[in-house]
């Protein structure tokens, strides 16, 4: 099989290519992390290259089009980054990341032999057209990263389909509706703005979905902050398609510096509203960040106080709405919803006392969260960071689907099911998408007759806070039990504890992250006075124990 492949690819231009227009001039290692590669945007030109390759090898080896993704997410404008989607939309196979990772840090004399070695295990078909849908950010560097990547694919003689400027949703959608030769929608740009509105559009409208809300609180009005990054172009392109059921108007639309001072994961981690955005009392407004897959939703009140609606709130919105649309319609589906560690102890508390629908904790990243997800008939999954969706298992649709087109159920049990097969249309099941997310949430909303003061008082969060502590090796910290518990370095875990156990309702964990040398520290209390002396204290244990550097933190007396 590897005879036949190198009849048909020039390995000598591979590695020509490699050695000179992209080679490895950085001499550190570049992880693939949970979210692809990531790092600054001047050294990643050969890992773009190599990535092409890879795409190529593993369009062939699922003999389906492959996602290559180029973007940083939420990070600076400085940084980049590219992430490879599998052919149902779902994150790259965890076997193959470890791949993607030799082959982004070997030698550039030895990249062509890596290639022989993946090709020769797979048994690659090299009779298979590959083809790979590419996207890309509105970052600077993407157009040159761009090219770099293609470079890869067309060495490899891979089909290149350029999506060009489009968010990270998008592209995920793309794939598997390429795959599934349009089955999950139409396989366009606009095939998906069209499918998700029309869904949307048909719910807020629709005359029969839910019992009239005499006094409705709820307004059509939303205040977006779309983080200068591209999901202001598709928010852009979204308005056309849903006039007359929702304004949106959005703020840091591409005029200033992506991710900076606003975005979803700055309105998280700093609990305060965006830079540029009007800050009117009880006004409900919404982040999303630079590839526009996270949302977080927030409001002032009238004594400037900030209070967010992250991806809990959000989950736990989404639960209670389908959970209400499955008692309606009496159907036999079981609901679940999955967390992270980062998911507050109130929410928790609330979904499994209260709404009484089961509760999953997996580690952080989004493919923990989706495979566990999957487990459910109708699985939702969020990261507090406002990361997440809902999976409809192929039975529940085609029983949903069956029970809104069933006339001789009861008017009322059609009427939920009916409902709940336009909602499955709204969603993207294949990865976290922003603005699907936000469309989910309106609609929910609306047909509660909710405003965001009235969502925000469903439940009481405890107080918490997320910091960032620099330490000098990330790997020094290793964890388990849903990276909930530190293994190393040894005696933190100890530290933690004793930390916590002074604090009534106290919790808290650190992680790695994933992309940088830093340790990320969660905690929560149940007080507000004592939250930031506990964050703090967990904070100093980490930079003694951990290698810390930088400023040290300190401890407020």
């Amino acid at each position: 099989m590897t005879q036949r492949l190198s009849k048909l690819v020039d390995f000598s231009l591979i590695e020509n290519l490699a050695k000179n227009e992209h080679s490895r001039k950085y001499e550190g290692t570049i992880q693939y992390g949970t979210a692809g590669f990531r790092t600054k945007a001047d050294i990643l030109d050969h890992v773009l290259f190599r990535m092409g390759l890879l795409t190529v090898l593993r369009s062939q080896v699922k003999k389906a089009d492959i996602g290559l993704m180029i973007t940083a997410s939420h990070n600076p404008e400085e940084d980049n980054g590219v992430k490879v989607v599998d052919p149902c939309g779902e994150m790259l196979e965890s076997s193959w990341e470890i791949i993607a990772t030799k082959l982004a840090n070997v030698e550039d004399d030895k990249l062509v032999a890596i290639l022989h070695k993946i090709i020769k295990e797979y048994n690659i078909d090299s009779s298979f057209p590959a083809s790979v849908i590419i996207g890309r950010d509105t970052r600077k560097s993407s157009s040159s990263l761009l090219q770099s990547a293609i470079d890869g694919i067309k060495a490899m003689n891979g089909i290149v389909k350029d999506l060009g400027v489009v968010t990270t949703p998008q592209l995920h959608y793309l794939v598997v509706s390429t795959n599934t030769k349009g089955d999950y929608g139409p396989a366009t740009i606009e095939g998906y703005y069209k499918k998700i509105s029309k869904a949307f559009k048909t719910i807020v409208g629709y005359k029969v979905d839910h019992e009239k809300v005499e006094s409705s609180k709820y307004s059509a009005e939303l205040q977006l902050d779309a983080a200068n990054g591209v999901g202001a172009l598709a928010v852009k392109e979204f308005t056309k398609y849903l006039t007359g059921t929702l304004e949106v108007t959005v703020f840091n639309n591409g005029d200033g510096k992506l991710n900076h001072l606003c975005g979803a994961d700055y309105v998280k981690i700093q609990q305060k509203p965006p830079t540029n955005v009007p800050v009117i009392p009880f006004t409900r407004c919404a982040s999303i960040d630079g590839d526009a897959d996270r949302i977080v939703y927030y409001y002032t009140d009238e004594k400037n106080k900030f209070h967010i609606l992250d991806g809990d709130r959000i989950a736990i919105l989404v639960a209670a709405y389908l959970k209400e649309l499955l008692t309606k319609s009496k159907l036999d589906l079981q609901l679940g919803l999955v967390q992270t560690a980062y998911a507050n102890g109130g929410s928790t508390a609330y979904i499994s006392e209260t709404l009484k629908v089961p509760v999953s904790c997996v580690p952080t990243g989004v493919k923990h969260l989706h495979h566990k997800a999957m487990e459910y008939d109708i699985g939702v999954y969020f990261e507090a960071n406002g990361h997440g969706t809902v999976i409809f298992k192929d039975s529940a649709h085609k029983t949903i689907k069956a029970a809104a087109q069933d006339n001789s159920l009861p008017k009322s049990e059609q009427k939920a099911a009916l409902i709940l097969k336009y909602v499955i249309d709204v969603i993207n099941q294949t990865v976290g998408d922003a603005l699907s997310d936000m469309l989910l949430v309106e609609l929910i909303l609306h047909a509660k007759g909710w405003d965001v003061v009235t969502w925000q008082e469903s439940y009481e969060d405890l107080p918490n806070k997320q910091v960032k502590v620099k330490v000098q090796d990330r790997n020094a910290i290793t964890t388990t039990d849903a990276e909930r518990c530190c293994v190393t370095p040894k005696g933190l875990q100890e530290e933690i504890n004793k930390i916590v156990s002074k604090y009534p309702r106290g919790r808290s964990f650190v992680r790695p992250s994933g992309t940088e040398d830093i340790v990320r520290v969660y905690a929560e209390c149940e007080s507000y006075s004592d939250i930031e002396k506990l964050t703090a204290e967990v904070s100093l244990s980490v930079y003694n124990l951990a290698g810390g550097i930088g400023e040290k933190p300190q401890v407020p007396s």
